[in-house]
């Protein structure tokens, strides 16, 4: 028993996989930047930076967003050298499969369960939040029972808008993924343009004097505002979940984790460091804060404008996260590891539909009742867990499998990997005790499902029975 639990996939065997596939390949380089992209620049950068800043860094949550991009910038490298190396659907969970065992691929696939799901949950809630801000802007305003989670706002019942949105978002996902490709272009085309607009408006307008205090939670508090704010930078390593629906993934899946990566950072360095250098960061709980930045300036234009592109980049970020989650389900199925009707692809369309159906109804129940700062800690945590895991395959797929053709190396290894790891740790370790209970649950429901049901099923275990 104790061997089983261990047992790796071949990487041959993945390799048979891919050539044998049945998701219909159809995105290229341009089409994985603009998803990571799409994936990255959400949520983190329109609503939680705010939070953050007000209630934990102050003017720090800059050096808050550079602690968390250099855990991500670590990750990033092992990914891609894994993504180039194993480039077929289920991300970290194939890569955890070939190089640490079943037992910690079962962990991690169902530890980015917990990452897919709820960041989405996370999204569809920022995404309502802006989307009712238009509408009042114009004088459309809707009740407060049917926009917001029990205990956020007096009278809140249910966010409708929040659930309507994923449920309409799945639908497009079913139909193709190459289609979602498209609408997400013309999404991050959207949201890059407000992002720019608040640049352009508000570098004039910086006030140096609120950048003092620079921390005034101290140290500690621009660790907690890291391991939130990590949260923005969620979405690059989503990319290598569509692999099998990659051309050519050997080498446009690095380019895409890579260069998707790389400019967000840079956007959202010079965005935290405005957003609080023209307002007050006391002012910035708020579920629209660059909107609100820009409506002090006295630039209700690009107020409007913003909250605008706000709810494109949201819609954007949410067509990558609903698309991530299906394809671990689909990859972990195909393994034996989960029931067999979720590795069923459309007749038509190509697309793991089952999954993708299953995946849009919980969150879309889930966005209409949850709280989006206790669910974007949950996925933090999750996330953080999977990268260090990524990491040190990295480092035992070195040792193990040396000699392997790989078209895209982590530089210095060990070392890239190992700080990697220790980021990720450390960023774990600053989130609420509260946040690691529920992760602590998560992981064990997830091990009862293991023993109970994959450990049997697994497709390596039957080879072995034979």
């Amino acid at each position: 028993m104790w061997q089983s639990l261990f047992r790796k996939k071949p990487i041959q065997l993945i390799a048979h996989e891919e050539a044998s596939h049945c998701l219909k390949r159809s995105l290229t380089a341009f089409d994985l930047t603009v998803l990571g992209i799409g994936a990255i620049i959400g949520v983190g950068i329109f609503v939680i930076t705010g939070t953050a800043a007000a209630n934990f860094a102050g003017p720090g949550i800059i050096l808050s967003f550079v602690i968390s991009m250099l855990a991500c910038i670590f990750t990033a490298l092992c990914y891609a050298e894994f993504a180039a190396l194993i480039p077929v659907a289920g991300s970290a969970y194939n890569y955890s499969y070939a190089t640490l065992g079943e037992l910690f691929a079962w962990v991690i696939g169902w530890d980015l369960v917990l990452e897919y799901v709820v960041a989405s949950v996370a999204v569809a809630i920022g995404w309502s939040g802006y989307f009712v801000s238009i509408l009042h802007a114009i004088g459309i305003t809707l009740p407060t029972w049917a926009t917001a989670a029990p205990g956020t706002a007096p009278g809140a019942v249910v966010n409708l808008p929040a659930a309507l949105i994923v449920l309409l978002l799945t639908a497009l996902l079913v139909k193709g993924t190459k289609e979602s490709a498209r609408f997400t272009t013309i999404m991050v085309a959207i949201k890059l343009a407000a992002v720019g607009i608040f640049i352009a408006a508000g570098i004039g307008n910086v006030n140096p004097s609120n950048w003092t205090p620079f921390m005034p939670f101290g140290f500690d508090g621009v660790m907690t505002g890291a391991a939130i704010v990590f949260f923005a930078y969620i979405g690059f390593d989503a990319v290598s979940t569509a692999a099998e629906e990659t051309i050519n993934p050997q080498r446009n899946l690095p380019i895409g984790i890579i260069v998707s990566l790389a400019l967000c950072t840079v956007l959202y360095i010079a965005v935290s460091a405005i957003l609080t250098g023209v307002t007050p960061y006391t002012d910035l709980d708020r579920p629209a804060p660059i909107a609100y930045a820009l409506s002090t300036l006295g630039y209700t234009w690009g107020s409007a404008l913003v909250s605008a592109g706000a709810v494109a980049g949201l819609t954007s970020v949410l067509v990558v996260m609903l698309m991530g989650q299906p394809r671990i389900f689909f990859a972990m199925s195909r393994d034996g590891l989960f029931f067999p009707w979720a590795a069923k692809v459309h007749p038509k369309y190509q697309t793991p539909y089952r999954t993708q159906i299953l995946t849009g109804v919980a969150v879309a129940l889930m966005a209409a009742f949850a709280n989006i700062r206790e669910v974007a800690e949950l996925t933090n945590i999750g996330t953080l867990f999977a990268f260090a895991l990524v990491c040190g395959g990295i480092i035992v797929l070195r040792k193990t499998n040396p000699d392997l053709p790989r078209l895209f190396r982590c530089p210095a290894v060990p070392l890239i990997p190992l700080l990697g790891i220790l980021f990720c740790g450390w960023l774990m370790l600053s989130l609420p005790l509260i946040t690691w209970i529920r992760f602590g649950v998560w992981f064990a429901i997830g091990l009862v499902i293991y023993f109970a049901y994959s450990r049997r099923h697994s497709k390596l275990n039957n080879q072995a029975l034979d």
